[in-house]
């Protein structure tokens, strides 16, 4: 086997692979032989027809099908000759057999950039302060007072803040009515947030039988994919209102919320621990992504462009198919495949190169996953969706599904790791952590 390299980019490599003509021959042969047992051809005994026959009717399957187990057979051992790393499958980019009986295939790959280690341990960074106040403790029992209160039909006023009013709508973009936009005594929870406040803010005002038509140009940032960054035109029809009638907050309201509650004072104690431990959690989250935009700023490298092209793509296929649950498609849903690549391009970078940097560190640090790592993984999964952990490991027992898995435990166990060697500041609230990644 004769492997040429070329370089196509920084990170790029054109691997050119000539299998010689005798390995070439013999594996033809062993299946033209192997296929003349198995087929019938009429005017000729079961395993006698002819090469020159089976090539005129099989010719082209028995080619592509060698050639295939040519190229699964003899990558790998291309990339160990020529020592290189490769990050992704390859791309196979032409195969031939050769008229000298020789067969010939370009395999284009991108392989690990190379790169020093800067600074990763005793990284000093700042995280917002935990502290609960009894303003966060009042707007808790507030959104409380606000779920718990009965509603009742309004008729002599417009709609208002914390009302829940009930349309039909249609929406129409550029003039053209949208088929997956629309509803039938649809409710809307004026000042949840649920519809996004843009949208709930426009209902303000409107009457019970009030037939109008509201547009609303939409921030590219909105929730909704099929919304945000354009003008839709809303043709509306208010069926009802109804008016929250908010309780008083007391002991009784406590008690009525749960009966572990018998004061007031009992229910605003467990809301400000909960919330101590979800401000906790999320800190912990946000811990995570200061380290992750530290590391970034400290390493400057090129990353592998198909590795970023594999990442956007994934990106792209987990909203495709968040999408297809509603019943639509990027196109029905106005969505440009070309500006999402363009859009999740620099997030994909960062990434890639995140997981480059902290893969460099398990190196040098040893970390590696254990067994122990992953039956913890296991319980974890077993614990979470309800499973035996024997269930879990079935799951778990192709090469394919566990490699994600156990990447995804190294990862943490990295970053854990980097979590016990950052310098923690605690900073007023208001100040932040910064970005995230």
């Amino acid at each position: 086997m004769q492997v040429t390299v070329e370089e196509s980019s920084a990170l790029g490599r054109a691997l050119t692979i000539i299998i010689p003509e005798k390995d070439v021959k013999k594996r033809l042969d062993k299946a033209f032989q192997k296929l003349a047992g198995e087929v019938e051809v009429r005017g000729f005994r079961k395993g006698k027809a002819p090469r020159k026959v089976l090539e005129q009717r099989y010719g082209e399957s028995v080619y592509n099908e060698v050639a295939d187990k040519m190229v699964q057979d003899t990558y790998f051992d291309a990339l160990e000759e020529t020592k290189l790393e490769a990050v992704v499958h390859p791309e196979i980019r032409s195969h031939n057999f050769d008229d000298e009986g020789t067969f010939t295939y370009v395999a284009q790959i991108d392989i690990k950039p190379d790169f020093q280690l800067n600074t990763y341990k005793g990284l000093e960074v700042e995280l917002p302060a935990m502290e609960v106040t009894e303003e966060d403790v009042e707007d808790k029992l507030a959104t409380m007072r606000r779920e718990v209160a009965p509603l009742r039909t309004v008729e002599d006023r417009g709609a208002a803040q914390n009302d829940v009013i009930t349309i039909d709508f249609t929406a129409f973009k550029e003039g053209v009515e949208m088929d997956n936009v629309k509803g039938s005594d649809y409710p809307i929870d004026i000042g949840s947030g649920k519809n996004g406040q843009i949208f709930e803010d426009a209902m303000l005002g409107l009457k019970i039988g009030d037939d109008t038509t509201k547009t609303i140009d939409f921030p590219v940032d909105f929730a909704n994919q099929i919304l945000a960054g354009n003008t839709i035109e809303f043709h509306i029809k208010v069926k009802d209102i109804k008016e929250r009638v908010l309780p008083e907050i007391n002991d009784e309201f406590a008690q009525e919320v749960s009966e572990e509650f018998k004061t007031l004072a009992d229910l605003k104690a467990d809301i400000k621990k909960n919330i101590a431990a979800e401000r906790e959690k999320s800190r912990s989250g946000d811990l995570t992504d200061v380290i992750m935009l530290e590391l970034l700023k400290n390493h400057d490298f090129i990353v592998p462009e198909r590795l970023v092209a594999h990442e956007i793509s994934h990106h792209i296929k987990q909203l495709e198919e968040t999408l297809e649950r509603q019943g639509m498609s990027l196109e029905a849903a106005g969505i440009s495949r070309e500006k999402l690549i363009e859009d999740y391009k620099e997030d994909a970078e960062k990434r890639v190169k995140g997981d480059f940097i902290l893969k460099k560190i398990a190196e040098v640090e040893g970390i590696k996953v254990e067994d122990g790592d992953l039956t913890k993984g296991f319980e974890r999964i077993a614990s979470q969706y309800s499973m035996s952990v024997a269930d879990v490991k079935k799951y778990f027992a192709r090469r394919e599904d566990l490699l994600p898995f156990m990447h995804e435990i190294l990862n943490e166990k990295i970053v854990e790791f980097l979590r016990n060697e950052t310098k923690i500041s605690y900073v007023a609230a208001d100040k932040g952590a910064g970005e995230k990644v």
